[in-house]
Order: structure tokens, then sequence, then C-alpha cells
């Protein structure tokens, strides 16, 4: 028996610090455009998230990467590399998404293409917001994280341009929507730490 336990040992202490160790997530802003709201909602989750105390949360702004549009350039800008290293560096993700006819932001998904290993084998929340909540451009995400490798989770917190903003700019958030949210981090992180062993 003590064979045995000198033998594991070392694998369960491994297993125990990683269960116990803050995972990385990033809260990813989804539209570059001028007068763009996604830092408001983007500050609204990550408030909420930072009284959790599960992860170590950061708001990941793709407009600071200055991304050029796949396949325009040789790829060397340097923003490329610091994208994907800092991809690399998270365990998960929550997607602010903004919903373009139908559909997320050419600059979401730009930046989607310009990774491949930093996104597999994580997880991802999506808040989405739009006329009908942005449903329609989360369910064009979800296809997207699929073939990334992105195990997004179910619970989608979804805003409305008429209910939770004034005048088209202001976020006002229903208080209704913290229960989806703090459903939505707890699944990420759980989650976001199961896949990490896969990595």
């Amino acid at each position: 028996m003590g064979f045995l336990n000198k033998l594991f040992g070392s694998t369960n202490k491994e297993e125990v610090t990683m269960a116990n160790e803050k995972i990385n997530i990033g809260i990813i802003l989804g539209s570059t455009r001028q007068g763009r709201v996604s830092p408001q909602v983007g500050e609204w989750v990550k408030g909420i998230a930072d009284q959790r105390g599960d992860a170590n949360y950061e708001i990941v702004d793709i407009s600071d990467f200055e991304l050029p549009f796949l396949g325009t350039t040789e790829g060397t800008e340097p923003g490329i590399a610091a994208w994907n290293q800092k991809l690399a560096n998270l365990d998960g993700f929550v997607f602010i998404v903004q919903e373009y006819n139908h559909s997320i932001t050419g600059a979401l998904k730009n930046a989607l293409d310009f990774a491949r290993e930093p996104w597999n084998n994580k997880a991802a929340g999506i808040v989405s917001y739009g006329s009908t909540g942005g449903a329609r451009a989360a369910e064009h995400l979800r296809g997207i994280c699929g073939e990334l490798k992105i195990a997004d989770v179910r619970t989608h917190p979804t805003l409305s341009l008429f209910t939770d903003f004034e005048n088209g700019s202001d976020f006002k958030p229903q208080s209704l929507h913290l229960d989806n949210v703090n459903t939505m981090l707890g699944e990420v992180v759980e989650w976001s730490k199961a896949l990490k062993t896969l990595r």
C-alpha cells in the first residue's frame, strides 16, 4: 500500500492543485466599430464575474490587436502573434456578441479565424444583444465554436436593444439577467476546469 501511495501520490497532488487553481477567463468584446456598446456590456459581465471569486476574469478587446483582414497581408503583424499568445494564456471565454444582419460582426469572425490551437479544448459562454437579443448571431457563433473545438455552454443571456438599452447606446440591463449571467459563468468555469485536463 505504501508503494502505491508513493507511486500515485504525486499524481493525486497534481490533480488537487489543478482543481484548486484559479483559471483565466477572457471576456472578449466582439465589436470594433466607433460608438460600440460592447465595452459597457463587457464591464457589466466582468463586474458580476469578479464578485464570484471563482476565476481570474479580464476584458479582451480585439480592437487592441489591430488585426488585418485574414489573407490580405503576409501575416507578420505583431498583433497576430500577440492575439494568439493572449488566447493561449486563457482557459475559457465569454463572448460579448452583437447581431449584424442575423450574424456576428466581421471583426469577431476575423479574430476567430486568426487562431486555431489556442481555441482548442476550452469552454465559452455567450452574452448577446440585438433587436431579438442577438439570438441569431449567437447561433452562428456556436457553429464556429464547434469547428474550433470550443465547448459552448447552454445558458445564454440575451439582451434586448428595446428593454436593456436607452436610445440604443446607454446600457441599462434589467435585473432579471443577473441569474442567467451567474449560471452561465458557473458553467464556463466548471467546463473550463474539466477541459484543462485535455490540454
